[in-house]
Parts: C-alpha cells; structure tokens; sequence
C-alpha cells in the first residue's frame, strides 16, 4: 500500500517539523561559536606565558631600578662588606701591596734622621727574616688591624655613597670617579684607605711611609664580559624599572579574565609566574659558579664571590618572593574552587573550626549571623588587605609573604570562627 503523498499533513505534525527546523538552524549558528572559546583560551594561554617571560626581566629592571640607581638602596646593600673577611683580606693585601711598591726600603732608610732611629729599631727589631719581608709584615699588619676598624667601615661606607652616581655612570657607559669601568671591570679606588694607613704606620714608627707619594689603587668590584653589554641594557632597565612589573601583572591577569576556566587559569598562571622567577633564581645561582670560575688569577674569589652576594643579593630576595607569592596565590585559587580534593580540604577547614567553636560553646548571637551574612566580603577584604600590605612593604622577602599569608589565614580563620547561623557545622554519629 503506497503512502499518499498528496494527502495533508496533520498540523500537529506541521509544528513538530517547523520546530525541528528552527532548531537545526539555532545549532547551525551556534556552530561557528565554538570556535570562540578556542580563540579566547589560545589568547588568555598566550598572555599568561608572556607574564611568565617577562618575569624575570621585570625582576632584574626592578633591581636595576631600586638598587642600582638609588643611593640609599646602593649603600645599604654594599655597607656590609666592610665587615666581610673575604672583602677584608683582598683589601688588606691590595693595600699592603701598594704601599710597598711605593716604599723604596733602601733609600727611605737611609734618609731617617737619627731622632728617629730608635723608634724604628725597636719596631723592627721584633721582626724576622730580611729586612724587606719584616717590613711587609708590619705594613700587612698595620693595615690588617685598619680594615677590620669602625674607621674603615666609614671609609667604605662613604666610598660607596660619594660613588653611587660614578656606578651609575659607569653602568651607563660614561663618566668617571671613584668607580670606573675599564676593559669590562668595575674597579673602586682606595686611595683613602691608603692615606689613612699611611698615618697608622706613621703613629706606630714608621715615619718613613710619610714620605710615600699619593697612591691610587683599585679593588675590583666586578670583572666580566657580560659588563660591557649590560651598559647598553642598564638604562632601559633603570626606564623600564617601574612599569614592565606591572605590565607583566596585567598580562597576567588579562589572560586569567579571557580564559573559559578562570579559576583554572588563576592556577596556573600564578605557578607559571613562579616558574620564571625560579628559572631566574637557577640562573643566579649557576652564573655565580661561571663568573667565579672566570675571574682572572690576581682577583680574590671569596671576596668576589661575597660582592656578588651582596650585589644580586635583592634580586634573590625578590625571586624568593615571587616564587612564594605564586604559590600561595595558586594554592589559595585551588582550594576555593570545586574539586573533589579541594572541596575535601576546605570541608575539614569549616568542620575544624565548625567544631572548635562547638566545643568552646560559642555561640555568635546578632554578630555571628552577620558575619554569616558579610563572609564573601569579609574575606575577599581580608585578600585585598594582605596584598596591599605586600605591595606596600618596603622590599619585601619570601619570608615577609609567608608571614603576610599566615596572617590572613589566621584573619580568616577568625572569619570561619565567628561565622554562626546557628546552624550545626558537623553531624555527630549518633547525635
């Protein structure tokens, strides 16, 4: 029996197909738009791996910024040395050094006048071997017990703050003064150290080395290739210093605000952050074996070694703490979010606190309905709070941030603890 083509269809049967229809064509326009959120998560993808390699670089323009090119920052950072014994030593044996290649024993012996015989001898006398090696010693000595006096530690202390802008300079490319760059080496005089050890080997006898014409000699702060290329990127860093930091930020967070998944996003965006500063961190610690290594003979590498430190020692400080930050960011995005193992933590958070509460009959009455009420403001406050203390910290450390997220943990502990609408938090077996 053939269906009759020609027979009308049921209007039933008309709406069902106008409808099918108006559905297949509600699909086909929705088709092109999951081409959409591949765009978006490839751009939010691109942006946070930007953030990442920017990093580093915003780390270093940071250090270059506030470091080097401020005074107070380059003091500070360089006044330790000072009392470093590696930094004594190499002074020690730079100035000894100079001072007898100027002291002609011979000859500024036999112009001592009688009155000052006496003196001399009995300084010598407690002496052995030659004459000349005896002489170093006591020169050696007398400048040993200097270096390692308050009266050298001021010396250093101004040294380095009258030649801050001379460092600068010297970065730079240009200028001269008591810091200099020369052949790829930054090299401090020390020709006040060496007038006062002049007058300390006066005071102790020597009153020949009054005689001892005007010395310059340079302490070699640092020596390496890579110095005369760092002058033509010094500048722009110093440029750069203040908003390459937050350009990274917002690409960061840019590319957090286009992804699909946000929290996600959050995660990884903030361990990728801390990847970069770590790899900075690696390099750090794998340059300072390298430019050791190419130190020539004549520089003392424990005391290069101490500068170094003292050098790179902020920007260390920085990548401790945006490695911390990143860390603490990611693992606070985790646990707010709705994963299993997640939901898991914060549900022993709650419960643990929940039943603390209960233990101590704590009842919150009018203030813990209100907190219940006020909680996402409340700890999203508690957030704002701890990263405007970050931010506002004058060179903050990996321990700072610790300490800073310990604080808002305990805030929001707090927070949990008075949050009370008198409802039970844990189910008791049995109750």
């Amino acid at each position: 029996m053939e269906a009759d083509h020609d027979h009308p269809k049921h209007p039933q049967e008309s709406a069902e197909l106008e409808e099918l229809r108006a559905r297949v064509a509600v699909l086909e326009d929705r088709a092109p738009a999951r081409h959409r959120p591949r765009a978006r998560s490839f751009l939010a993808v691109l942006l946070v791996l930007v953030a990442a390699v920017l990093t580093p670089l915003s780390i270093v323009s940071s250090w270059a910024k506030n470091q080097i090119g401020d005074t107070d920052n380059y003091v500070a950072m360089m006044a330790p040395l000072a009392s470093d014994p590696d930094v004594q030593a190499a002074v020690t044996d730079r100035v000894t050094g100079a001072v007898m290649q100027h002291l002609d024993v011979k000859a500024l012996l036999s112009e001592v006048s009688p009155a000052d015989r006496p003196v001399l001898d009995k300084a010598l006398s407690k002496l052995n071997g030659p004459i000349t090696t005896g002489i170093s010693n006591f020169v050696h000595g007398t400048v040993e017990k200097f270096v390692a006096s308050d009266a050298f530690a001021t010396i250093w202390t101004d040294l380095n703050r009258a030649a801050q802008s001379a460092a600068v300079k010297a970065l730079s490319g240009s200028g001269g003064g008591a810091v200099k760059l020369t052949d790829d080496t930054v090299t401090i005089d020390l020709a006040p150290v060496i007038d006062r050890v002049k007058q300390r080997l006066v005071d102790r006898g020597l009153g020949v080395a009054a005689k001892i014409p005007e010395v310059h000699t340079d302490f070699t702060v640092l020596t390496s290739d890579s110095v005369g290329k760092a002058q033509r990127w010094f500048r722009a860093l110093q440029i750069i210093g203040f908003w390459l930091p937050l350009v990274t930020l917002v690409l960061a967070a840019g590319g957090v605000l286009l992804a699909v998944r946000r929290r996600r996003a959050l995660v990884t965006a903030a361990l990728v952050v801390a990847a970069g500063a770590a790899v900075l961190g690696l390099a750090l610690w794998v340059g300072r074996a390298f430019y050791l290594d190419s130190l020539p003979s004549g520089v003392s590498q424990p005391a290069a070694g101490s500068v170094f430190d003292a050098l790179v020692g902020q920007m260390r400080a920085l990548v401790r703490m945006v490695v911390t930050l990143g860390i603490v960011v990611a693992l606070a995005a985790w646990l707010t979010g709705d994963g299993r193992a997640a939901g898991r933590v914060m549900a022993m958070w709650s419960g643990g606190i929940g039943a603390v509460r209960d233990a101590a009959g704590f009842t919150g009455g009018p203030v813990g309905r209100w907190v219940h009420r006020a909680r996402r403001p409340l700890n999203w406050t508690v957030v704002v709070v701890a990263a405007a203390v970050l931010v506002a910290w004058d060179r903050p450390t990996g321990l700072v941030t610790v300490w800073i997220a310990l604080c808002a943990l305990f805030v929001l502990a707090v927070v949990e603890f008075l949050d009370d609408d008198s409802s039970p938090h844990l189910a008791v077996p049995g109750g």
